[in-house]
């Protein structure tokens, strides 16, 4: 399937893997470039050595494009842009915050920059900067989200800014990437399904807990904070609710969270930690290669858009 995205990354698939914070390192982004997407390595808030090992052994196993995903509230993130630049990554998707300081650097070293944004004008402030693409990512999805639903921002994205749009939020197999197509975008972003890949590092209690969700079983905290973060119900979910409900004051409400992603993620702890998933966690039923995820995806979005292009 060739998109503006696809010649943009030189990739074959419009499927980007999300840079999910502690799920999306090197094994991961390999296994979904090697299978014809773009694999992401999630800097977060790793130290900036970190991220470079992660680069250097994610080439030992793939000769594809890859990508980092920058979060620009990393009081590191200087020194990562540094080593996207230095270890000749060509893709980097940022968050939290604006990559306007650094578009310089990485476009004069020929680095794709595709920042992920939750409204239309933050987009067209990315446009503006010179981004090459956005992703324009709805609430629907895992982790930190905006208050917007996919379906009624990729649109009004498309129509706002002349580069590609990539959509994320709520997508989970073909039917969501030919949807995401018809409404414009050139491509998807996922990260929950990615999850529960059998390259995936996340541990097996955590997995298995996306499989046994339902589709209301994901809740949204931190509304009260400013910081909204979707994840799955747990011990956790519920005392950070009522501590919302009752006024905490942010400290109280970050010590409760503190190591709890780590804490799920690398320990299995999926009762305090916290499990972050998209709404699409009950559709996600079994661990599959990478390869075979994006296979099944391409083959069902492929016939659902045959005809209409």
């Amino acid at each position: 399937m060739k998109t503006k995205v696809t010649e943009l990354l030189g990739i074959e698939y419009p499927i980007i893997q999300g840079g999910m914070a502690w799920v999306a390192e090197y094994h991961l982004a390999a296994a979904v470039s090697n299978a014809g997407g773009i694999g992401l390595i999630g800097a977060a808030s790793a130290p900036p050595e970190v991220v470079r090992e992660q680069v250097r052994k994610c080439k030992e196993l793939t000769d594809k494009p890859f990508g980092v995903n920058v979060m620009l509230l990393n009081p590191n993130a200087e020194e990562v842009a540094k080593i996207v630049v230095e270890e000749g990554v060509k893709v980097v998707t940022t968050g939290a915050g604006n990559p306007a300081k650094f578009m310089g650097l990485w476009k004069e070293n020929g680095v794709k920059v595709i920042p992920v944004v939750a409204s239309v004008a933050m987009a067209k402030m990315m446009e503006r900067a010179g981004a090459d693409a956005v992703v324009a990512e709805g609430m629907e999805s895992g982790g930190h989200i905006g208050s917007i639903t996919t379906m009624a921002l990729v649109p009004q994205v498309v129509d706002a800014v002349s580069i590609p749009v990539i959509a994320a939020g709520g997508i989970g197999d073909g039917r969501g990437l030919a949807a995401a197509m018809m409404l414009g975008a050139e491509g998807v972003q996922m990260g929950t399904r990615f999850v529960a890949a059998k390259e995936s590092i996340v541990h097996q209690n955590y997995k298995e807990r996306l499989f046994k969700a339902s589709d209301i079983d994901s809740e949204v905290t931190g509304m009260s904070t400013g910081h909204p973060v979707r994840s799955l119900r747990n011990k956790m979910t519920k005392e950070y609710l009522r501590l919302e409900k009752e006024g905490a004051d942010f400290m109280e409400l970050e010590k409760l969270t503190l190591g709890s992603l780590r804490n799920a993620v690398i320990d299995g702890d999926v009762v305090n930690g916290t499990v972050m998933a998209g709404q699409i966690a009950g559709m996600v039923k079994k661990e599959q290669s990478c390869s075979e995820m994006i296979q099944e995806i391409m083959e069902q979005a492929e016939k659902l858009l045959d005809g209409t292009r």
